[in-house]
C-alpha cells in the first residue's frame, strides 16, 4: 500500500464527501478509492469512516487522523515549493497560544493583519497565561512573556517589557507612597501565578545595584487583568508588565510608584520546537511579528 497515496484519497473523501466525488477529483475509480482507504484503515487497525448508502462520516479517530492528516499533506507540499523555489506562499493552519492579555491587545491586530495578506493561512489561537508544553499539545508557535524556558525550543526575540509597580490614586490617598522598594514590606502588594520567585519583585537603583525584595498581600491570582483591576479599585499594589497596566495608567486609574528605580525588563520570545520542520507560515508569521514589533519595546499601546 502506497500509504501517502491512501491518506491523500482519504482526506478527498472527507472533504468532497463521498467516495464517488473523491475519485472522480483524483481521476481513480470508486473501487480503487474504497481499496486505498479500507487498507488504511487495516493498516492502521481502526474505523476512520462511517459508511452508509447515502453518505460517509468521520469516526472520532478518523477526525483525529484527518487533522493530522491536513497538515501533513500542507507540509509536505510546503517542503516541495521550498525546495523549488525560494518563493514559498504560506498556507495551513498555524496553532500558536500566547497570555490572554497580551494575545488580544497586541497579537490579535498582528493576526488581523497577517490573514489579509495571506488568504490561504488559517489560525487556531489558545490564550492562556501558564507556560504550555508545545510539543506535547501539538502548537506550532508560543508568544511568550519571560525568559524561554525549555532548551527543546528555538526563541526569537521580539521586544521587552518593563515592569511597572503602581496603585490607585485612592489607595494612595490612604497609605504613604513607598519610597523605596523595601517600603513595599509595608504594603499589600498583590502576587502573580506565573512569576518565579512570586513574591519576590526585582529593581535596579540609579548605580546599576539590583534591590530585590519580598513582598505579600491579600490578592493572588493567575491573570493580571485581574490584578489590575482590583488595584485600579484602590485595593492595593500590582507591579504588572507596560502592556497590561499602561492604559489604567493613561485614564489615571494608576499611578506609577518608585520612580528613581527602574524594575528589570522582561523580554517577550516567538518559540517555537527546534526539533520540528518550520513550515513557511510560522517562520512567515514569526519574521512578520519581528519586524511589526521592532518599535513597540514599551508594549503601553497597540501597535
Amino acid at each position: 500500500m502506497d500509504r501517502l497515496a491512501a491518506i491523500q484519497v482519504f482526506a478527498q473523501v472527507v472533504e468532497s464527501g463521498s467516495f464517488a466525488k473523491a475519485a472522480d477529483r483524483l481521476g481513480l475509480s470508486t473501487s480503487a478509492a474504497s481499496r486505498q482507504v479500507a487498507d488504511l484503515e487495516s493498516h492502521l487497525q481502526t474505523r476512520l469512516l462511517n459508511r452508509t448508502t447515502r453518505r460517509v462520516s468521520l469516526t472520532e479517530s478518523g477526525q483525529q487522523f484527518y487533522e493530522r492528516a491536513v497538515q501533513l499533506m500542507t507540509d509536505l507540499s510546503e517542503a516541495e515549493q521550498e525546495a523549488s523555489s525560494a518563493a514559498v506562499v504560506p498556507r495551513g493552519t498555524i496553532r500558536m497560544t500566547t497570555s490572554v492579555n497580551f494575545g488580544v491587545r497586541h497579537v490579535a491586530p498582528a493576526i488581523a493583519e497577517f490573514l489579509e495578506r495571506y488568504p490561504d493561512v488559517r489560525f487556531d489561537v489558545s490564550l492562556s497565561d501558564r507556560v504550555v508544553d508545545l510539543v506535547e499539545e501539538g502548537l506550532d508557535l508560543a508568544i511568550r512573556i519571560g525568559p524561554p524556558g525549555a532548551d527543546n525550543l528555538v526563541a526569537r526575540k521580539l521586544g521587552e517589557t518593563r515592569m511597572v509597580p503602581c496603585a490607585s490614586p485612592d489607595y494612595l490617598a490612604k497609605h504613604n507612597a513607598p519610597k523605596t522598594p523595601e517600603d513595599l514590606a509595608h504594603h499589600n502588594c498583590f502576587t502573580y501565578e506565573y512569576v518565579s520567585p512570586r513574591h519576590v519583585w526585582r529593581f535596579r537603583d540609579r548605580s546599576g545595584a539590583e534591590r530585590a525584595v519580598r513582598v505579600a498581600g491579600r490578592l493572588h491570582s493567575n491573570n493580571g487583568d485581574l490584578l489590575a483591576e482590583v488595584a485600579a479599585r484602590g485595593a492595593g499594589i500590582v507591579f504588572e508588565p507596560a502592556f497590561i497596566v499602561g492604559p489604567e495608567v493613561r485614564a489615571g486609574r494608576l499611578v506609577p510608584l518608585l520612580q528613581d528605580f527602574e524594575p528589570l525588563r522582561v523580554p517577550i520570545y516567538a518559540l517555537y520546537p527546534s526539533r520540528k520542520h518550520l513550515s513557511a507560515k510560522v517562520r512567515r508569521f514569526v519574521e512578520f511579528l519581528i519586524e511589526r514589533f521592532a518599535a513597540a519595546q514599551d508594549w503601553t499601546n497597540a501597535p
